[in-house]
């Protein structure tokens, strides 16, 4: 029903270059949030499921069943779901008793990681002679059920490696600091992304560390907010052109200190590129760098994979597109005759984010689109790697060249505010975005990392 609102409020608005444009920021909760069926598709194929398509001959619908490569996470439930579905643990018997085994825990706000993760981890597990991975992951909402911060503690006891990202809810921050700390000079390596101050203070990757993270006195600090000062949510596009510049430099640098620094940033790079083997690699160079009781890895450490910060994506395309008008050229001439989409058809513009993509969590996107499609619209899908949405919004919701909007409605799957996270947001800069557009805007309730009672509490 609410792919079917989302497609008759496209339509009705019949918003075009001849018609009154909209004013209105609309908030609609309840919006689909899961796979269509209430089914998951994990690590498999499924076909796309093409309702019911309004126009185009019958032979014609049929082309809209693809196989697509999808997967997905168990939706919603996160404080009552069970941590242990999702460990990795090595084959190290018979000719394998001998490996050496790299214990590692890490806790992610979104479940898009996980699978990540676990692929690399199998991938590491089926191909190494000598080092194999144990890996227990954690959804950070799902630290508030006692039973699961006590195992979360047991493990993080037993381990070489603490990974965390995106850690900024208070009280489950606090949690997450109490029982990591006392096990930080122990654990050969803890390596934490973007989260509250208290959190990244537990950086460490052999003499590289963020204990002055917050500190007034800090010039790294100090730097960064005068930065977000000037630049506001666009600081964290600055931060990813740093990240692919800084390592390069630090390489050259012949401290251990610089080399450390430089081992953190290729992290961030192997992370923020999230896909099995960005992860794969991420951790084989953790293990050879800094875990001490295994040794040297036998598989190759490739560099971080980069994928456009920016971009346009469609689960049937070719390619990640940075250019509206080639994607346009794609689907109007390619995707909409074999999918059956009357050239009239109204466009729905969405917002998502680029890990769902790139770490393969992408099936409530897919499901989404084909839907949308299956009632009779055409999808422009964008993304941003960073948390600033404004900025595809601004760059593919409108004909090249001109101030003309291409679409007719536009929703957002983000879970964040359009400019900024869960810490801060340019407000101001949302709203200029949204006003220059000029377009019905509508938030759909995220399910990706909290269910709906979750949420309005």
């Amino acid at each position: 029903h609410s792919i079917r609102f989302v497609v008759r409020k496209a339509r009705r608005s019949g918003l075009s270059a001849s018609t009154t444009s909209y004013r209105e920021v609309m908030e609609v909760t309840g919006f689909v949030g899961a796979p269509v069926g209430g089914r998951s598709f994990v690590g498999g194929t499924a076909a796309i499921p093409t309702g019911r398509p309004r126009v185009g001959a019958a032979s014609t619908a049929r082309k809209l069943r693809p196989r697509v490569q999808i997967s997905a996470q168990q939706a919603g439930l996160f404080t009552s779901s069970d941590p242990s579905v999702r460990k990795v643990t090595p084959d190290n018997d018979g000719a394998n008793a001998d490996r050496k085994v790299m214990k590692v825990v890490y806790v992610v706000l979104e479940s898009q990681y996980q699978s990540s993760m676990t692929a690399a981890a199998k991938s590491i597990n089926a191909k190494s002679e000598n080092v194999s991975v144990e890996v227990s992951g954690y959804l950070l909402e799902e630290l508030r059920n006692e039973r699961n911060y006590e195992l979360f503690k047991e493990e993080i006891a037993e381990a070489n490696v603490f990974i965390g990202s995106l850690i900024f809810v208070q009280e489950l921050a606090e949690k997450v600091v109490e029982a990591v700390r006392p096990h930080k000079e122990r654990l050969d390596a803890c390596v934490i992304f973007p989260s509250m101050p208290e959190v990244m203070k537990l950086n460490k990757l052999g003499s590289f560390t963020m204990d002055k993270v917050g500190q007034s006195k800090s010039a790294i600090a100090s730097f960064m907010k005068k930065r977000k000062q000037q630049q506001g949510a666009s600081f964290e596009d600055g931060m990813l052109k740093l990240l692919r510049t800084l390592p390069k430099v630090l390489k050259y640098m012949p401290s251990d200190k610089a080399q450390d620094a430089r081992s953190f940033m290729m992290s961030f790079q192997y992370w923020l590129g999230g896909s099995p083997d960005n992860i794969e690699s991420f951790l084989l160079m953790i293990c050879d760098n800094y875990v001490k009781a295994v040794p040297s890895v036998d598989i190759a450490i490739a560099e971080p994979e980069v994928y456009p910060d920016v971009g346009i994506w469609h689960p049937l395309a070719p390619k990640m597109f940075e250019d509206i008008a080639e994607y346009t050229e794609w689907y109007d001439s390619v995707h909409m005759p074999e999918a059956g989409i009357p050239s009239d058809a109204p466009t729905v513009g969405l917002v998502l984010q680029r890990s769902h993509m790139i770490t393969r969590d992408d099936c409530h996107y897919v499901s989404l689109v084909s839907e949308l499609e299956a009632n009779g619209a055409r999808v422009i899908p964008v993304f941003a790697g960073g948390l600033d949405f404004s900025v595809p919004v601004n760059r593919f919701f409108y004909h090249p060249g001109t101030t003309k909007a291409n679409v007719d409605t536009v929703v957002s799957l983000t879970g964040f505010a359009l400019v900024g996270g869960p810490a801060r947001q340019d407000h101001p800069k949302a709203i200029e975005a949204l006003r220059r557009l000029d377009r019905p805007y509508m938030v759909a309730l995220p399910l990706v990392f909290q269910t709906t009672e979750e949420w309005k509490s």
